[in-house]
């Protein structure tokens, strides 16, 4: 019988806390594995930083691309906000397809 101890750690943020859903639910052994191993933790923590690292990257260029800028954020705020949105899903659903359920 393996001794596993459960050490204290920050929280996980959303996207390790997806990604540890995502394995325990569809990839169940390497899921057991890690916790075996003591990295279930470590693995979703670095998702989880790598996600939102990601997101940030990808906003930025998306809203580069669609012409998001700081004088339309001054001209008509209300749009700024809509289409600062639209890149922010976007670039989650990117994400989650890119680490989390991979």
């Amino acid at each position: 019988m393996p001794n596993i101890v459960i050490r204290k750690t920050k929280p996980l943020g959303h996207y390790g806390r997806l990604r540890k859903a995502y394995l325990e639910m569809h990839r169940p052994i390497l899921f057991n594995e890690l916790v075996l191993s003591d990295k279930l933790f470590e693995h979703c923590a670095e998702i989880d930083e790598a996600a939102r690292n990601r997101i940030e990257l990808i906003v930025r260029s998306l809203a580069e691309q669609n012409g998001v800028t700081e004088k339309l954020k001054a001209e008509n705020q209300m749009e700024w906000v809509r289409q600062m949105n639209a890149c922010k899903a976007q670039a989650e659903e990117i994400v989650k397809f890119e680490l989390i359920y991979d």
